[in-house]
């Protein structure tokens, strides 16, 4: 797992995704080193990073020529650039060029979201995923309710992380903004 710490970052960008929650997406999404990954609304590239070092290949996309370019240096950074192809450009609009996969990583939808997951929902392998991180609880609700009408099996999570900062008098728990993480199955 790459530490939060070890990411290139800038405050225009959102992320890394928290490594905790690095760690439960990894977990959930149940890659195989043959799998295909799209990542849509990559940010920095904290998911594309991690998955990328566990799969064949990995399709990044983010609207934000921003996010592109620090994806690209965190790639670089971490000697995974050959193992994903970087795009800039609304999802809505590219969703049709990517060959079936086997996981779909919804990070950012830019209000697109039940859209997303049908397109998805079409050149999504039998039994592949599609994970949804929200921080919003109506975008978890979309989310639900979009993959049950597709007749998936649906799991869903709700991180609340805390660290510990060390004070003069002990520990203190600072917390991070809950992340609800929305998984669907294809069944068949």
């Amino acid at each position: 797992m790459i530490r939060d710490r070890d990411f290139i970052k800038n405050s225009t960008v959102p992320g890394p995704t928290k490594e905790e929650i690095r760690c439960l997406v990894l977990c959930k999404s149940e890659l195989t080193s043959q799998d295909i990954v799209v990542d849509i609304g990559c940010g920095t590239g904290g998911l594309t990073l991690e998955f990328a070092k566990r799969t064949s290949k990995v399709y990044s996309l983010d609207r934000n020529p921003e996010a592109i370019n620090l994806t690209s240096k965190n790639l670089e950074k971490h000697g995974l650039k050959n193992r994903v192809q970087l795009i800039c450009g609304n999802a809505k609009d590219e969703m049709d060029k990517f060959p079936d996969f086997n996981v779909l990583m919804i990070g950012g939808s830019g209000g697109d979201l039940s859209f997303l997951i049908e397109k998805g929902f079409s050149k999504l392998k039998k039994s592949g995923r599609i994970i949804i991180t929200a921080i919003l609880l109506e975008t978890a609700l979309e989310a639900i309710e979009t993959l049950k009408k597709f007749d998936m099996d649906v799991e869903v999570i709700n991180a609340a992380i805390s660290r510990g900062k060390i004070i003069e008098r002990g520990t203190m728990m600072l917390a991070e903004n809950p992340i609800t993480i929305i998984v669907g199955v294809k069944r068949n």
